[in-house]
């Protein structure tokens, strides 16, 4: 009996090892084609990525030159609005918003394709000229560091303090943000728990974004002006590293430019 029992022990855990090889050899392959598919879309896109912000200005200083092809990108998606950089990271990417879902984005990528590392996007709330006291744009945080894995390079106080500020491109306009936060987050959605719309509201979030309650947080205590209703808020939000929440890094819009 116990001869028995100890062999249906065996075969158990045996099943159990397959179904977990089973598993990695999925996620693995799932990966491996999600690589694929990336190189194949930077190939592609690879006249519209930014490779430095500094050079986007024209021969008399005054007007950006616009970096992204706008034009190639709305043949590619007419979804696409906007483009986002954050320097020294791999955060170099198009904004993207669904007519069809709010989480049509989720785990798809630019072409509409299934993809879990999915895209960055807003949802119909928010509106693409990006005019909203608040905007919310969600990531995936990848393991392989893709999407918006790379927000949580500011959890290195080091690192808060040296990268000031983050740039989005429009089809005529380059706007600059400047890092105003980096913290943890709850799992509560930020857009429908808020009435932005109320002044006192806003005020509010304002000074939670100065000052987050929780520990994990990087605050820049020395800003470009002093934050006010009239300001506009754009929020990056991707997951935790462990645990449930959302990190958020949140930046106010410091310069708001025409391009050529």
């Amino acid at each position: 009996m116990k001869s028995k029992k100890t062999s249906i022990f065996i075969v158990l855990i045996i099943i159990f090892l397959l179904i977990v090889l089973g598993f990695l050899g999925y996620f693995i392959y799932v990966m491996y084609n999600e690589n694929v598919s990336d190189k194949n879309i930077s190939q592609q896109l690879s006249s519209s990525v930014i490779s430095d912000t500094k050079n986007t200005k024209s021969e008399n200083n005054k007007t950006p030159k616009n970096p992204i092809d706008f034009k190639s990108l709305k043949k590619t998606n007419k979804e696409i609005f906007a483009w986002i950089k954050v320097p020294d990271t791999n955060i170099n990417y198009p904004i993207l918003q669904s007519e069809k879902a709010d989480d049509f984005y989720l785990h798809r990528d630019i072409y509409g394709n299934n993809k879990y590392a999915g895209s960055l996007y807003i949802e119909y709330c928010n509106d693409t000229e990006l005019t909203d006291r608040v905007t919310v744009v969600y990531g995936h945080n990848m393991i392989d560091g893709s999407m918006f894995a790379n927000l949580h390079k500011f959890e290195d106080t080091s690192f808060f303090g040296k990268h000031r500020y983050f740039y989005v491109y429009t089809p005529e306009r380059k706007l600059t943000y400047e890092v105003v936060s980096a913290h943890n987050y709850s799992t509560k959605h930020i857009m429908n728990s808020y009435n932005f719309a109320e002044k006192k509201v806003f005020k509010d979030y304002l000074e939670y974004i100065q000052n987050p309650r929780t520990t994990v947080r990087n605050v820049r205590t020395k800003l470009d002006h002093k934050l006010t209703t009239d300001d506009r808020i754009l929020t990056l939000s991707t997951c935790l590293n462990a645990g449930d929440g959302r990190y958020l890094l949140q930046g106010v819009l410091v310069k708001d430019e025409f391009t050529r």
